[in-house]
Parts: C-alpha cells; sequence; structure tokens
C-alpha cells in the first residue's frame, strides 16, 4: 500500500523548513509516520536538499539555554554536551588528570560505565558497596576506602535517586578529593532541595533514549560551577585543538550530533510532565501492590524523606527473582534486571583482585531486584496486570 503523503514545515532557530512524507518513504522503501514533534526533528535533522547547509550549531545552544532557563539542571554555569554520558564521565576524569595508579571510588553497583571510565582514562576503581535500601553508595564504605592515592568520587544517582550527598561531599572536602556524579539516571532529581549535577565538581547526564528526557540515540551532558574546569572540558571535547588543528591537549571527539541537539531540544518541554507521569505511575504500583496483600513479601522502592526521586526506573526486591521475571515474560511483560552483576565480579576487573563475598549488599541487589515498567504512558490496568502477575 503506497503510504499517505503529508507536507510539513518546521522553524528551527531562524529557519523554516519543509518536507513531505511521501517523498522521504519512497527514499526509505517504506511508510514513515510522524507526529507533530517527530515532524520537527525529522525537519530539523533531514539531510539532502532539506538541509542545504544550514547550520545546527545554534540548536545545540538553544538547547544548553532552555536546559538552563527551565530549572532542569540550575546553579550549573557551563553546559556542553557530549556524545553519550558515558563520554560526560571519560571527560570529566580526563579534565580532572586522573594518571595511571590514581584510584577512584566507585560504588561496585551501577552501569559499566561508572567504573569503565575510570579503567579508561588510566586510573585504579577503588570499589565500595551500596546502601542495601536506597542502591546508592554506601558514604561510610567510601570513607572506609580512601587510600593515598585515591583522587576522586563518583557517586551515583542509581533509578532517579540522589546518592547521600552530605557526607560524600563533606569526606571529599576533608580529604582534598573530586567529586563526580555520575547523574545518567536523575536529571531533574533533588537532594535536600539541591539539583542532581551540581553538587560535584562535575554532574554527568546521559540522554540515552530509555532515559526521562531521551535523543535520538546517544547523547551526554556535563555540568560545572568550576571554570577551569569548564575550559579544560572544552578543549578535551575537540580533541585537545586550540586553535584549530593545533592541539595542547590528547582528547577526543566529544562533541553532541546536531541531530541529537534537534531531537531534546524538542522535547525538553515535556520532560516535567514526563517525569510527573513516573513518579505518579510508581505511586500507583505502591498503592497496587500494597492492596494486593503480597507487599510484605517484596521490597518496594524507597524514598528517602529528603529527595526527590524521579523514577527512571521502578526497582523491586522479589524472591525467587528470575521465576518471576520468567513468569512476567511469558505473559508479554517486559522487565529487566539492572543490573545482574556487581563490578567486582566481572571478569574485566579480576586484577583488582576482589572477591565474591566482598560486597554483601551490592551482591544481593545483583541477584534480587528486578525493574518493572514505569514509562509514562503505563496505563492503570497495565500495572494491575503487572501487580496481579507477580501476586499469581
Amino acid at each position: 500500500m503506497k503510504p499517505e503523503s503529508k507536507k510539513y514545515s518546521a522553524t528551527v532557530g531562524n529557519q523554516t523548513l519543509t518536507f513531505e512524507t511521501g517523498k522521504l518513504a519512497a527514499q526509505a522503501g517504506g511508510a514513515v509516520t510522524f507526529g507533530t514533534s517527530e515532524a520537527i526533528v525529522f525537519a530539523a535533522a533531514t539531510m539532502g536538499g532539506v538541509r542545504e547547509g544550514i547550520d545546527f550549531f545554534p540548536l545545540q545552544v538553544e538547547y544548553e539555554e532552555r536546559l538552563s532557563a527551565g530549572g532542569k539542571i540550575p546553579g550549573s554555569f557551563f553546559r556542553r554536551e557530549g556524545r553519550p554520558g558515558t563520554d560526560a564521565i571519560l571527560v570529566a576524569l580526563m579534565a580532572i588528570g586522573i594518571r595511571p595508579g590514581d584510584e577512584v571510588i566507585v560504588p561496585t553497583f551501577s552501569f559499566f560505565a561508572t567504573a569503565g571510565c575510570v579503567s579508561r582514562a588510566g586510573g585504579v576503581p577503588r570499589l565500595v558497596d551500596i546502601d542495601p535500601v536506597t542502591y546508592n553508595i554506601d558514604p561510610a564504605a567510601a570513607a572506609a576506602a580512601i587510600t593515598s592515592r585515591t583522587k576522586a568520587i563518583i557517586p551515583v544517582h542509581l533509578y532517579g535517586q540522589c546518592a547521600e550527598m552530605d557526607p560524600i561531599l563533606d569526606l571529599a572536602d576533608r580529604c582534598g578529593l573530586t567529586v563526580i556524579e555520575d547523574a545518567a539516571q536523575a536529571i531533574g532529581s533533588t537532594y535536600k532541595g539541591r539539583h542532581a549535577g551540581t553538587m560535584g565538581r562535575a554532574g554527568c547526564f546521559s540522554f540515552f533514549p530509555s532515559k526521562n528526557l531521551g535523543a535520538f540515540g546517544d547523547a551526554g551532558l556535563l555540568t560545572t560551577n568550576d571554570e577551569a574546569l569548564a575550559r579544560e572540558v572544552r578543549l578535551l571535547r575537540n580533541h585537545g585543538a586550540e586553535p584549530k588543528y593545533f592541539h595542547k591537549r590528547i582528547g577526543a571527539n566529544f562533541r553532541l550530533d546536531a541531530l541529537q541537539a534537534a531531537v531534546l531540544r524538542v522535547k525538553l518541554p515535556h520532560l516535567d510532565r514526563w517525569s510527573a507521569m513516573r513518579v505518579a505511575n510508581a505511586n500507583r504500583y505502591d498503592e497496587l501492590f500494597k492492596a494486593s496483600g503480597i507487599a510484605d513479601q517484596i521490597t518496594l522502592p524507597a524514598r528517602a524523606a529528603d529527595r526527590n526521586h524521579t523514577f527512571n526506573q521502578y526497582v523491586v526486591r522479589v524472591p525467587q527473582r528470575d521465576a518471576v521475571r520468567t513468569r512476567l515474560e511469558s505473559l508479554g511483560i517486559g522487565t529487566e534486571i539492572y543490573y545482574p552483576l556487581p563490578f567486582h565480579l566481572q571478569e574485566c576487573f579480576a586484577p583488582l583482585g576482589y572477591r565474591q563475598g566482598d560486597f554483601p549488599a551490592a551482591e544481593a541487589a545483583a541477584n534480587e531486584t528486578l525493574a518493572l515498567p514505569i514509562y509514562g504512558e503505563l496505563t492503570a490496568a497495565q500495572q494491575r496486570e503487572v501487580v496481579a502477575a507477580i501476586a499469581a
């Protein structure tokens, strides 16, 4: 069936762009379906005759300005995207001068990039256990792990809830350490009124498509209030070149693609509403589990009173987790395990010398936790189905 042809026009900056979906579909070999936002994004990003040499850098600048003006990450004068959030962590470590043998304290339970970037920068991940309630870094464990070689701490705001930052910041201040926040899952989250990504020397965000604010592919953001660090990151993000083709440092291409800036620019105004929808779904889950009579058999996500949880993930602990997951998947209910193996048990980190049993809280979380569907468009009926399947 021939795809319906529709014409769209979109204004990006001071440029008005038009395209016809039927022509695009013919080029792509299939139908192309757009909503209004998608039409604007596609118009902004399409190459060839639609683009015709438009300079897309202003999209990045405008997106950064909107991110600040909208209060999503207030208090950080410098905002610069990298490609994925992984690059934000890596360039932060490079910018603070991590050298071979330098130790960086990280929780052993997180997405791999947290520890992997330390190794890529030449440092040594100094792994510590987590708080078994929030799944975030245990400040007491971090304090006990400091040695004469420790240079930085990376607290992770896992699942959308900030780590216990006051003791981490106090520890760093007393010991002369740099704090780099891994806020990949926590845009819009707060700790005692302070936004994730604004409390340490640098904050690192991810705009992977599954995040509360997702791009069309990989994208990330680094925030800082430190002007010297900002200058170093600006240098490193463009292969250390200043001026062009004259390289002061060995950096990399950490620049954000204009397509991702265009997508994020369009989606940003919806972030608060989308996050509120996730929180509403989390509240409904809590109520449904309590009403089901199995709330005493599973552990629901904890919410610290002094923090705003934005629920990038809704993670529960369940007995016989793997069997429950298999049952849910047989019913067409998608789940995920974040994360099935802590860093200290990963093959690539075997040279660090850790053993099973070293970090019991993280190992228990890896064996017992299960992330349930939490996206904003999830309906009450679908949530009831999820809860009933777990209770069965």
